[in-house]
């Protein structure tokens, strides 16, 4: 196994994860807060789904596959503290724009070598990452983190740990 394909691995475990938790969830589920303050599942999924293409992009402009137009905006923190379901897609909405992205990070990250993950990351992005490796780690780290505060939201709602 090369780091590429360790780092694709990873991402596949986060995926896992994300797939499993949002996998009974409704749409109007998506909208409840596990407390007062913190981000529905909706709004973090277009976070991610944001994410994911603004890091990639910022290395490897126009790699990866487009977004409907203002998604990244209705996804901003100044939309966060939002509870109108009009303002946010559907699960179904969300899990193929993931998926496309998704599969977007892992064509670019197979395209690369192994020496080119030691290559620089962003300069906007070294304050926490360093290398196009450490980009593309995030990848499934900065998800999994996510996912692990649907965690609290499911069980509000009432569901059994799955993992």
């Amino acid at each position: 196994m090369n780091a590429r394909e360790a780092i694709r691995n990873s991402i596949a475990s986060s995926d896992f994860i994300v797939n499993a938790y949002l996998g009974d969830l409704t749409d109007a589920e998506l909208l409840v807060r596990p407390v007062p303050g913190a981000n529905h599942i909706a709004w973090q999924l277009g976070h991610l789904i944001s994410s994911m293409k603004v890091l990639v992009e910022a290395a490897f402009p126009g790699s990866m596959p487009a977004l409907p137009t203002g998604f990244t905006e209705k996804h901003s923190k100044e939309t966060a503290s939002s509870d109108n379901p009009g303002a946010f897609l559907t699960k179904a909405q969300y899990e193929k724009l993931y998926a496309e992205q998704r599969q977007g990070v892992i064509a670019k990250l197979m395209s690369l070598t192994d020496a080119d993950l030691d290559e620089p990351a962003p300069e906007q992005f070294r304050s926490f990452m360093q290398t196009i490796g450490d980009l593309f780690s995030l990848q499934a780290g900065h998800v999994t983190m996510h996912a692990g505060q649907w965690a609290v939201t499911r069980r509000k709602l009432g569901r059994k740990p799955l993992f």
